[in-house]
């Protein structure tokens, strides 16, 4: 076995030394200084804070120093510097992400790329658009649209989130069933190796020669390379999209549903489901006309032509109704369809209304367990003592449970945390797996202990190293080391488990 492969980065400075971190600093600001404007590096404690998490406000960790590069000259020559100098980069877009993935590393430089926001190239004809990494996943539409075109990955941050962040996850949304997540509509990826050099990943074209490297690129966590442009697809605006809302009496049916819709060979547009908690948070706050008697919701889309659409509708609500749907809405215009989404779009601030904190977790499991799993997680609000908002892309499993906690309590975290792992640990034990579209960053680096195995973990370590041999690029995330697992596994042990579960095999 190798050795780990960011022993240089555990070679660095104690955090806990603040003389040694100082001079480390210091010598990491000298380094910087000349390759950048003054307004362009940060290291003041008080012009660092706002980079001491992303949107898992959970964890928290100030960077010795953040660069704010305005050309792919500067990100080369910041790349450069920190090599050389042995210190660990994390690369930063709209800061968004829900897993920890831009949490600084203590003795490491934050690289800012919110300053390559311009879209380069928007090719009508190609149905293509060049765009910087730090361009809003929404701009691109925005600007597609008098085209009739625009980007189909629509996550639920799509209003801030960047390309680059969506690159990062892979992330998807609410019609990517669909649609595709971000790697089904990406061509091209360009961007920095931790050396500094220039890097290219796919083509426009239809293929790229060598290996799929994509594919690797897209879902690495800013582990393999710094990405600063992104060629993306865009695809038809539809003639016409309804919406259809069902009211269903029991959580069971409602999952029954989805896995009917998919088995009738139904691929709709957008397949979302909320419970009653989560129903009831965002009702109060957009006023959807949500069922709040219904045990469960489910939100399905059908877009094409009119023909298509009413067809689908019909074959749609009839499924429903034979699975046990009670209540049924149609929107009859673009705004009431727009008004039946707003509730799910906004399902993540509204919980944010009820709750000082909610931490959103994310994981896949196959369609055929939804129900069971909800049942799962209602039992685990009581073995932990909070509540769970659930609402998530139905039609390909991806979940998105809401614990609801106050961080201020240092035992409520501590139980969110447990009751996380809980989640986690119980989609991969009904087949699927720790993560969707969230990324694993620092919050779900435990599970992956339970998802693979040594031998499994250690490939991806080996692709770690045939980019990044130091380990300087967004060190600590995503891969655990066998230290770690080892670590977790008598964590189970102690609590009378075994060491990780018995886990099916696909």
């Amino acid at each position: 076995m190798n050795a780990p492969i960011d022993a240089a980065v555990l070679a660095a400075p104690r955090t806990d030394d603040p003389t040694a971190r100082a001079r480390r600093q210091a010598e990491v600001v000298a380094a910087l200084a000349p390759l950048l404007p003054a307004h362009a590096l940060l290291w003041q404690r008080e012009d660092t804070i706002p980079y001491e998490c992303d949107g898992l406000t959970a964890y928290r960790q100030l960077p010795l120093a953040v660069a704010l590069p305005e050309t792919e000259a500067q990100v080369a020559a910041v790349l450069k510097a920190c090599h050389a100098l042995r210190v660990p980069v994390v690369a930063r877009g709209a800061g968004t992400g829900l897993s920890g993935g831009a949490m600084p590393h203590a003795l490491g430089v934050t690289l800012s790329l919110a300053k390559f926001n311009r879209i380069l190239q928007l090719d009508p004809l190609a149905r293509t658009a060049r765009v910087q990494c730090g361009v809003r996943n929404a701009a691109i539409t925005e600007a597609a649209a008098p085209h009739g075109l625009y980007y189909a990955p629509d996550p639920s941050s799509k209003i801030a989130c960047t390309i680059g962040g969506n690159v990062a996850e892979n992330s998807g949304g609410m019609h990517c069933l669909k649609y595709g997540l971000t790697i089904h509509n990406v061509l091209r990826v360009r961007g920095y190796t931790v050396e500094g050099e220039p890097v290219e990943f796919g083509s426009e074209a239809l293929d790229a020669p060598g290996l799929d490297l994509l594919s690797a690129v897209i879902g690495s966590e800013g582990m393999l390379a710094v990405t600063t442009e992104v060629t993306v697809k865009l695809v038809p605006k539809p003639v016409l999209a309804r919406a259809i809302l069902a009211s269903f009496a029991d959580v069971q049916a409602a999952g029954r549903a989805v896995a009917e819709l998919i088995g009738a060979g139904i691929i709709p547009a957008g397949l979302e489901m909320m419970d009653k908690p989560m129903t009831a948070a965002v009702e109060d706050f957009v006023h959807a006309g949500y069922d709040l008697d219904a045990a469960a919701i489910l939100i399905c889309e059908s877009d094409g032509t009119p023909e298509e659409v009413e067809e689908e509708i019909a074959r749609m609500v009839a499924v429903m109704e034979g699975a046990g749907a009670t209540r049924f809405a149609i929107s009859a215009s673009e705004a009431e369809r727009m008004k039946f989404w707003s509730g799910r779009m906004n399902a993540f601030p509204a919980s944010g209304r009820i709750s000082p904190d909610y931490m959103c977790m994310d994981s896949t499991i196959p369609r055929r367990q939804l129900a069971e799993i909800l049942t799962r997680i209602t039992a685990m609000e009581g073995k932990y003592g909070l509540r769970c908002c659930n609402v998530f892309h139905a039609g390909d499993g991806n979940l998105h449970p809401l614990i609801l906690f106050d961080a201020n309590d240092a035992d409520q975290l501590h139980r969110a945390e447990l009751f996380g792992a809980d989640i986690l640990e119980t989609s991969v034990q009904l087949g699927g797996t720790v993560t969707g579209e969230h990324g694993v960053g620092i919050e779900k680096i435990n599970q992956m202990c339970v998802q693979f195995t040594p031998e499994e973990r250690e490939q991806f370590f080996g692709v770690k190293r045939a980019f990044d041999a130091q380990g300087l690029l967004n060190p600590g995330k995503t891969i655990p080391t066998l230290h770690r697992c080892a670590e977790y596994g008598k964590m189970h042990v102690s609590k009378g488990l075994l060491p990780f579960p018995e886990l099916p095999r696909f």
